[in-house]
């Protein structure tokens, strides 16, 4: 009898442990991480055809890069053609697209590309995680990509290489600046963490106004960190001054009054004269063609 009730307590431990929805989450591994490093990270820049050149060289110039070979391309789905270059920087890097055609919706949206070890599953990770497809996987001249939009409409390239590229590491990681309001920013946060296995470095609720363009107002600030690089969710009310909220990207360096006499050197102009703020010295930069940066140097809190 005793060894009876030592077999059916057995059994029933082990039903329960292949039945309880708490012990079945606790052993599903979690979802893979698909990044592959932040060198990977492409803010894409849209420009006038007529601007290009001298955006890659007012852009190269400003934070000692390099351009790689461009061309003429169709990286769209459907019918259309643009110039195309990549420009490597010690402090990032920028995809830049100045087309010969009309633009076809919804490119021109997107603020970045991220390179995924597996396309499909970096896409059913991003649905899972709370992203929608904007546009479905298609194929490019040298591999694969689609859109995806996030919590409060942010949308971001993920892409693919049929032959994987070799980037040079940066010496500092740019940070995608996103702003959104409230009623957003926690349901991003969560969507994020889970896709990205994003860590929040640090959640401000009493970041300086200072920092965009809005002296004596306090706003929330959350800087997250991942296998994607670095993405600062700026949120506030939603009234901004000019040019804040317009700038895709901020770049860190180390010498600021040396980048900006070399920015002014390349026909760059600055919106925003350098000022200081929780530890960082930062501007506001506009580039030819339209693009517009911050720009920051000094530790991050």
């Amino acid at each position: 009898m005793q060894k009876f009730r030592i077999l059916l307590a057995t059994a029933l431990v082990a039903l329960t442990s292949a039945t309880s929805p708490v012990l079945a989450r606790e052993a599903t591994p979690a979802a893979a991480d698909f990044s592959v490093g932040p060198q990977y990270d492409t803010t894409h820049v849209y420009v006038p055809v007529a601007d290009f050149d001298r955006f890659v060289q007012s852009f190269a110039a400003t934070f000692d890069g390099k351009a790689n070979p461009g061309g003429t391309f169709q990286v769209t789905p459907t019918p259309s053609k643009t110039r195309s270059q990549l420009v490597i920087t010690p402090v990032g890097t920028v995809s830049v697209f100045g087309f010969v055609t009309p633009v076809p919706y919804p490119f021109g949206e997107e603020r970045v590309g991220y390179l995924v070890k597996d396309m499909d599953g970096a896409v059913a990770a991003a649905r899972k995680a709370g992203a929608i497809r904007v546009v479905n996987s298609f194929p490019d001249p040298i591999g694969r990509d689609t859109l995806v939009q996030w919590p409060g409409g942010s949308v971001m390239q993920l892409y693919w290489h049929t032959q994987a590229p070799n980037y040079p590491a940066a010496t500092t990681v740019p940070e995608s600046r996103i702003y959104l309001t409230e009623d957003a920013a926690d349901s991003y946060v969560v969507s994020w963490k889970r896709f990205a296995h994003a860590t929040v470095v640090s959640d401000d609720r009493s970041a300086p106004g200072e920092e965009i363009g809005q002296p004596g107002k306090a706003y929330r600030r959350i800087r997250l960190s991942s296998g994607y690089g670095k993405t600062t969710l700026i949120v506030t009310d939603g009234a901004l001054t000019w040019p804040y909220g317009r700038e895709l990207t901020g770049y860190e360096v180390a010498d600021l009054d040396g980048t900006l006499a070399k920015a002014k050197e390349s026909g760059v102009t600055v919106l925003v004269q350098p000022y200081s703020a929780s530890g960082r010295r930062a501007a506001m930069l506009q580039f030819p063609g339209g693009y517009i940066a911050e720009v920051h140097s000094g530790a991050e809190r």
